[in-house]
């Protein structure tokens, strides 16, 4: 029987402050943009795989006590 293979989604996420785009591989690849802004806001965008590793970029985010404002899985 043949399994049904997902290709990966995309996915935007934006943080509260400044992620310094050399923390990209870190983050499994992910696109940062920085927007311009008081406070500044990330935007960390690209695909995704499936969800235990969006939820392993959500723990990386915690772990560096940043604020999530929205993860916004985008149409293809």
């Amino acid at each position: 029987m043949a399994e049904d293979i997902n290709p990966p989604s995309n996915y935007r996420i934006r943080i509260e402050g400044l992620v310094d785009p050399k923390w990209s591989v870190w983050l499994n690849g992910l696109v940062i943009a920085v927007e311009d802004g008081s406070p500044p806001i990330t935007n960390l965008s690209g695909p995704i795989v499936d969800q235990a590793k969006l939820r392993g970029i959500m723990n990386k985010l915690w772990d560096l006590n940043l604020a999530v404002i929205s993860v916004e899985r985008l149409e293809a």
